[in-house]
């Protein structure tokens, strides 16, 4: 059952503390020196968080003192809920869950930007190329269910056309990262999914309809949220995870062939061309941040949409919930 965005504080740390989240990545430690072991939340295993793979098959984040634990939590809601319930000390995931907590006097810090853009495509094995968002109407559309970041990209997009969900056009809820499947399985038209998933579609033959990257252009699809305590507590643990981020941000733009390495190794089950696409596809519409730093206008663009959506009232100011000192420190670290 998925939690609304108004009920997310109420029930987030019980989620939390039941959490079934499964391992999916560690490193060794480094056998020179003792490594800050770091318990890590990321919403779903995707390839939008390609630059947080890259940097720790690299050794990066070893490399700057930490031991990263990550786990896979199943979902924007759920990915903070771990840092609000203790379980995890950082997440990945739609940063309004941050947004959301301080307006209703709880914690949450952003302190970077994992992903850029909107990295959701709109998937089909029965449409043509849609250039007018007007052309949803008529359409069942299946994403994960609200308040994941693909439901409200999507629904914004109808509404902006003038169309009426459950009118106009239908949004079928599904488990995440099961949009391809459902759609493939006829239970809409069209999936809004993300990488790898896309380009598994594209090889069993369904198409890119839609390009929503391009659509709302830069947008804080993803941040790295923490709690205040945790800044206060350990500053230099948040440094270096952020100047990990940085680094490993810049070498999935420098380095595609060694993304797709760590992309075919991330994603074993799926053929090795299928991932190599899926990168190309990220990289080309700039989804992965460039740089760690949270921009003004990406965090607008987030923010115009939950707020236009009634998910988030857009009372904080931007420097009241986005920290852009550590990223700042990492960038001129590393010119």
């Amino acid at each position: 059952m998925s939690l609304s965005r108004r009920d997310f504080l109420t029930t987030s740390a019980a989620v939390a503390s039941g959490l079934a989240i499964t391992p999916i990545i560690g490193l060794d430690r480094a056998a020179a020196a003792p490594l800050q072991e770091v318990r890590f939340s990321e919403a779903v295993h995707n390839l939008g968080y390609i630059n947080l793979y890259v940097g720790m098959h690299a050794g990066i984040f070893e490399k700057n003192g930490l031991d990263m634990k990550v786990t896979a939590a199943g979902g924007d809601t759920q990915t903070f809920a771990a840092v609000l319930g203790g379980s995890a000390d950082f997440a990945i995931g739609d940063a309004t869950m941050a947004q959301i907590s301080r307006e209703n006097g709880g914690p949450g810090v952003v302190v970077g930007t994992v992903v850029q853009r909107a990295h959701y495509f709109g998937v089909s094995k029965t449409l043509k190329p849609i250039t007018d968002p007007k052309d949803f109407k008529g359409l069942r559309i299946v994403t994960s269910p609200e308040p994941n970041t693909n439901y409200s990209v999507a629904k914004r997009l109808l509404e902006n056309a003038g169309l009426k969900v459950g009118v106009d056009a239908t949004i079928v809820p599904v488990n995440p990262g099961t949009e391809i499947a459902a759609m493939l399985a006829g239970q809409a038209d069209i999936a809004i999914a993300y990488q790898p998933s896309v380009a598994a579609a594209e090889a069993q033959g369904a198409t890119v309809v839609f390009d929503f990257s391009s659509y709302i252009g830069p947008f804080c699809n993803t941040g790295i949220m923490v709690l205040p305590s945790t800044i206060q507590k350990n500053p230099q643990m948040v440094q270096a995870l952020v100047t990990s981020f940085e680094e490993a941000s810049r070498k999935t733009y420098a380095d595609p062939a060694f993304a797709k390495q760590v992309a075919r190794k991330e994603f074993p089950d799926l053929p090795g061309e299928v991932v190599d696409k899926a990168i190309d596809a990220e990289l080309r519409y700039l989804i992965p941040a460039q740089s760690v730093v949270t921009k003004p206008d990406q965090w607008k663009n987030l923010m115009d949409m939950q707020v236009y959506l009634g998910n988030a009232k857009g009372t904080i100011p931007f420097d009241q919930i986005i920290d852009n000192t550590f990223a700042d420190k990492a960038v001129a670290s590393l010119k």
